[in-house]
C-alpha cells in the first residue's frame, strides 16, 4: 500500500514498503510525481491514482532501483558478502583500490556505460599502469622536500619516514609509494617523478582479471535489483593469448638433479620434491613431517601454506577437494628426505631455545617457523643462472612432472589425479601443447622402432 503526500497542487511524493531488513529496520522506496492535469480536478485525481498504481506496481516488479549509489559504494556492500579465500579478497582488493575504483568508483552504477569500461581497460593496456613500476624522485621533488621536516613529510603523505630518506637518496620506489606520496601532497605524479627503467603494461590476462571482477560486482547488483543490466554483458571480453607452458624435457631435468648436488639441502629437497610430486608450491610449502611415510613412501597432501603482508604465513584447506590427495614417491626421494630430515633436526639442536614450540613444517626459516612461500621463487632463478640451465619458473617443475609422466606413458586420469586436478579436462588443458609433443616423440619411436627396416611400409605402399 502506497503512502501518498501533497508538496503542492501539482506534485506528490509516493512512498511504497517494501519489507524490513535484518535488523528490523522498513525499506521504502519513494518517488515524486508531478501532474499535468489541472488542479483540484477529477482528471488530475484520476492520473494522479494512475501514476501512483503505476509506481507500487514498478516497485513490486524490481524496476525501482537506487538512482544514487556510486560503483565505489556497491562495492562496500558487495565485498562482505563474497565468501572469499583471503588471496583472493587480497587481490580483489588490489584490483579495486588501485585501478578500478580510481578510475570509475565515482560513477553512480545507473550511469555506468559500455563507454566507460572500454576506456578505462584501454587505460589499462599503457606503459606504466603496472604496480611493479619503479619511481625515482626528480630534483625539484628532492627539493621540496629539504624544505620541510623529514618526520612532517612523512606524517603527511602517510608514507614511512625511511622511504622518505631512500626517496632523497634518489632510490627507485614503487608505483604505489609514489601515487601514495603524490596524492597526500597533492601532486601530480609526472611533475614530481620519472619512471626507473622502462615502463611495464598490464599483461592481457590481468586485464580480463579486471573485467571479470568488475562483472562479478555488476552481475550481483542486476540480481539484487539495483540495476537492470550489466554493461559488461554487452561487450567483449578482453582476449587473451594462452600462455606457453615452459617445462624441462627428460635429458634438461637430468641436467638439473646434477646441478642439485652442489646446492644447499634445503633448496636441493624442495626442488626434488617438486620435480617428482608435482606440487604446487603452497602445497609443498604447506608439508608437515606428518604427511611424510616414511614406511609406505607415500606422501599427503591436505593444506597449502600462503603468505599475505596483512596476515604473514598462513594454512588453508587445498585448492579443491581433489587436491587433497595421497601420492607414493620413489625410495630414493623418502632417503633423501631423511638424510633432510637428520638435517633439519641438527638445526633444531643448534637454535636451542629459539627454536619455536610445536615447529613441524618440512621447510623452515632458521628458528623453526615456516618458511616463506616465495623462497624458492626467489632461489630457483639464481639456482639456474649459476648452472646455465634454461630458465622455468619453479611452477615449471610442476609442468616437467606432467609431462615426464605423460611420456612415460601414464594415463592422463592418473595424471591429473597426482596434480590433484578436479577433471581430467583440466589437466588435457593446462598441458594439451606439451602432450601433443609428447605424442610426436610416441610417433617417432614407434617409427624408428618397427619400420626402421621396413621400405615398403616407409614409401605408403
Amino acid at each position: 500500500m502506497a503512502t501518498v503526500t501533497k508538496i503542492n497542487d501539482t506534485t506528490y511524493k509516493v512512498e511504497v514498503l517494501t519489507g524490513v531488513d535484518s535488523k528490523g529496520k522498513k525499506l521504502r522506496k519513494f518517488a515524486t510525481i508531478k501532474l499535468e492535469s489541472k488542479p483540484n480536478t477529477q482528471k488530475a485525481e484520476k492520473e494522479l491514482q494512475s501514476k501512483v498504481a503505476l509506481f507500487e506496481d514498478q516497485v513490486k516488479n524490481g524496476l525501482v532501483l537506487d538512482n544514487k549509489i556510486t560503483f565505489a559504494a556497491y562495492v562496500d556492500r558487495w565485498i562482505p558478502l563474497q565468501d572469499l579465500e583471503p588471496k583472493t579478497l587480497y587481490r580483489y582488493k588490489e584490483m579495486l583500490n588501485t585501478r578500478i575504483i580510481p578510475a570509475i568508483g565515482h560513477i553512480k552504477l545507473k550511469e555506468l556505460k559500455l563507454l566507460h569500461l572500454e576506456e578505462f581497460y584501454k587505460n589499462l593496456k599503457e606503459d606504466g599502469i603496472r604496480l611493479d613500476n619503479k619511481y625515482v624522485a626528480k630534483d625539484k621533488f628532492i627539493s621540496a622536500l629539504k624544505v620541510y621536516k623529514k618526520q612532517e613529510i612523512s606524517e603527511k603523505s602517510c608514507v614511512a619516514l625511511r622511504t622518505i630518506e631512500s626517496l632523497i637518496a634518489k632510490n627507485p620506489v614503487s608505483a604505489k609509494t609514489a601515487n601514495t606520496l603524490c596524492d597526500n601532497l597533492g601532486l601530480k605524479l609526472n611533475d614530481y617523478f620519472t619512471l626507473s627503467g622502462e615502463p611495464k603494461a598490464l599483461s592481457d590476462r590481468t586485464i580480463l582479471h579486471h573485467h571479470r571482477l568488475i562483472s562479478s560486482i555488476l552481475t550481483h547488483a542486476v540480481q539484487s535489483q539495483v540495476i537492470l543490466t550489466n554493461p559488461c554483458s554487452r561487450m567483449k571480453a578482453p582476449k587473451t593469448k594462452n600462455k606457453k607452458i615452459s617445462y624441462y624435457t627428460e635429458e634438461q631435468t637430468k641436467d638439473l638433479l646434477a646441478a642439485l648436488e652442489t646446492e644447499d639441502i634445503k633448496h636441493k629437497t624442495m626442488v626434488l620434491l617438486d620435480i617428482f610430486t608435482g606440487l604446487r608450491i603452497g602445497e609443498l610449502m604447506g608439508l608437515t613431517w606428518d604427511d611424510v611415510d616414511f614406511k609406505s613412501c607415500i606422501i599427503t597432501v591436505n593444506k597449502a601454506s600462503q603468505y599475505l603482508p596483512s596476515l604473514g604465513i598462513f594454512e588453508k584447506s587445498t585448492k579443491n577437494e581433489s587436491s587433497n590427495r595421497k601420492m607414493t614417491v620413489p625410495k630414493a626421494i623418502i632417503e633423501a628426505l631423511k638424510t633432510y630430515r637428520k638435517w633439519w633436526l641438527e638445526q633444531q639442536v643448534k637454535c636451542g631455545d629459539q627454536w619455536i614450540e610445536n615447529s613441524n613444517h618440512l621447510f623452515v626459516k632458521w628458528n623453526g617457523e615456516p618458511a616463506y612461500t616465495y623462497e624458492l621463487t626467489k632461489w630457483f632463478p639464481e639456482f639456474l643462472s649459476r648452472h646455465n640451465l634454461p630458465h622455468i619458473t619453479p611452477h615449471g617443475l610442476r609442468h616437467t612432472c606432467a609431462t615426464l609422466l605423460s611420456a612415460s606413458g601414464l594415463p592422463i586420469a592418473s595424471i591429473s589425479k597426482r596434480l590433484g586436478h578436479s577433471r581430467t579436462s583440466t589437466t588435457m588443458d593446462i598441458y594439451i601443447k606439451s602432450l601433443e609433443s609428447v605424442d610426436n616423440m610416441a610417433a617417432d619411436l614407434l617409427e624408428k622402432s618397427l619400420l626402421s627396416n621396413n621400405k615398403k611400409l616407409k614409401k605408403g605402399e
